[in-house]
């Protein structure tokens, strides 16, 4: 599912028109992404969180095998409620 289906599903179910649901859309999608760049977590209870995880530094090797160090680092993620996932399984 792309983000014009959940447009249209959304308009659909609604009656608003899509143009007002994509700016909609658009408008959480930043509030979540300006959130979890300040290190907010965002809870949106019955569906999940959107939180920011550290990743710690380590060592790695690239493709001509010299070591590489890979700092710490923060990224992304998404974590289902107990009860979205139970339904999905």
């Amino acid at each position: 599912m792309t983000k014009a289906d959940i447009v249209s599903e959304i308009a659909k179910n609604t009656g608003v028109e899509k143009v007002q649901v994509q700016a909609i859309v658009e408008a959480f999608m930043e509030s979540v992404k300006d959130s979890l760049i300040q290190n907010n977590n965002v809870y949106l209870r019955g569906f999940g969180s959107f939180v920011v995880k550290k990743r710690a530094k380590k060592v790695a090797r690239n493709i001509s095998n010299t070591t590489i160090t890979i700092p710490e680092h923060n990224i992304p993620a998404f974590k289902p409620a107990k009860s979205f996932a139970a339904k999905v399984k």
